[in-house]
């Protein structure tokens, strides 16, 4: 089991960093790339594990992927697609490993397959619940099976899922109970192999790469208040194979603003970030607690609006709490815990509501959080739709020893508190970072954060 060691300094931290690929994008870009009818060019792809099972799961399907060198002297991926009907049976069960996003988009493709799969995944995903993408595949058509686990009804992978034994799915029409990108995203990827339009009602905005990404790839995808539809009537079902470029992960960056925002010293600057309306919540929070967080050089990269964003060392002085719920929950899931460290540092109590969500992530993120907290000295109150945090303002964090349970967005948040501590911190467990951000020590150390990595 692998730690951290961090060691508050009083100079606080300063500097420029790149944001890795976005994880999200990254999976999204492996599985259509699979599906394009030709060579798709992928710049940015992250180096995380879990990009690298969606990268195994499209070559384990048909797809050959190749590393070449970039128009701009960077690492590319060329993926030879093979269309929308051109996928091959796998040879074994297709291990998703953590990746809890690349198990539930890899079923909504493989409901719309003639021959069955496995999706398996580790201890962690292997927790995760799966029937509200198994609901929506089996009202297709498709065959989507799971083991029972401790919630009555409930399917836990390992998943088999296979698509109907003679023709294509049919269409539907779904509303989600609650709002999740990776469940639309499931239900419109099985809509390519449906013979009838697909349509997916959602209680508020979620991640909306898959519909943006269909539509720059040619897919017949359109929007309308809450609704995305995807209707194949007139489409020669064929997916445009034109070159993706993965923007900066807004969650990675999230660590370096925190570490900017809790410890102070100098400005912060973070490269190429996306900065795509449903995952700018965690910088609609920021705002609403007193940061200020600017961005620069805004443009458009394959689809996706990017930024540089800037952290004056001024950004941290005057925090507040606030409370954080609705769509901005939504938009900032995988940032709460990590907001919740900058809340600690607020005047006054956050109140973090409507983030039920977190019970269902790598951890019970709301448990996870709270202990993370609560290690640091912090004050909180955990409640059934979230928690508060009681913040100590300019009052440093006490040093803690903070078990991250396996679960890589509590170990990179604890990381961050430790910097606020007036004395070393130990974080244990810490190994899943590398399947979204392997770079984040050497990230955070070249900021100025004294820490190191131990066996």
């Amino acid at each position: 089991m692998t730690s951290y060691i961090i060691e508050p300094d009083r100079a606080g931290v300063a500097g420029e960093v790149g944001a890795p690929g976005d994880k999200s994008i990254g999976h999204r870009a492996a599985i259509l790339a699979a599906l394009a009818s030709g060579e798709v060019s992928i710049t940015g792809m992250g180096r995380g594990e879990d990009n690298r099972r969606s990268l195994g799961a499209a070559e384990a399907l048909g797809a050959e992927i190749s590393v070449h060198r970039g128009a701009g002297g960077g690492e590319a991926l060329r993926v030879h697609g093979v269309g929308l009907d051109g996928l091959a049976a796998p040879r074994g069960p297709i291990d998703c490993g953590n990746a809890g996003t690349a198990m539930r988009l890899l079923a909504g493709i493989l409901a719309g397959q003639n021959f069955g799969s496995e999706l398996v995944g580790d201890a962690s995903l292997s927790r995760r619940p799966m029937r509200r993408i198994g609901d929506p595949l089996t009202a297709m058509g498709a065959s989507v099976t799971g083991r029972e686990g401790q919630r009555p009804g409930e399917i836990y992978p390992p998943l088999s899922v296979r698509g109907p034994r003679r023709g294509r799915l049919a269409g539907l029409d779904w509303t989600l109970d609650v709002a999740s990108a990776q469940v639309k995203s499931a239900i419109l990827l099985a809509g390519l192999f449906a013979e009838g339009a697909v349509s997916v009602s959602e209680p508020g905005p979620t991640r909306d790469h898959t519909e943006r990404m269909l539509a720059y790839l040619g897919a017949p995808v359109s929007r309308d208040k809450g609704r995305v539809t995807l209707d194949p009537a007139g489409w020669d079902r064929r997916l445009e194979p034109r070159p993706l470029a993965v923007p900066g992960d807004p969650s990675a960056a999230a660590f370096a603003v925190a570490a900017g925002l809790v410890a102070g010293g100098g400005d912060i600057a973070v490269r190429g970030v996306c900065v795509n309306d449903t995952r700018t919540g965690f910088f609609d929070a920021l705002a609403t607690m007193g940061a200020r967080i600017e961005r620069r050089n805004e443009r458009h990269e394959g689809g996706e609006p990017v930024a540089d964003l800037h952290v004056p060392a001024s950004a941290g002085e005057g925090l507040r709490g606030a409370e954080i719920g609705g769509d901005v929950v939504v938009r900032a899931i995988d940032e709460i815990p990590i907001l919740a460290v900058v809340a600690a540092r607020a005047a006054g109590d956050t109140d973090f509501r409507d983030a039920e969500e977190l019970r269902y992530k790598e951890s019970d993120r709301i448990a996870t959080t709270t202990e993370m907290l609560r290690g640091f000295g912090v004050e909180v109150e955990e409640h059934a739709g979230g928690f508060r945090v009681r913040g100590r303002g300019a009052k440093p964090l006490a040093p803690a020893r903070v078990d991250a349970a396996g679960d890589h967005r509590i170990a990179m948040s604890a990381a961050v508190a430790a910097l606020a501590a007036d004395g070393p911190t130990r974080v244990d467990d810490v190994d899943n970072v590398a399947t979204s951000f392997p770079e984040f020590p050497a990230a955070l150390g070249s900021l100025g954060a004294q820490i190191r990595t131990v066996d």
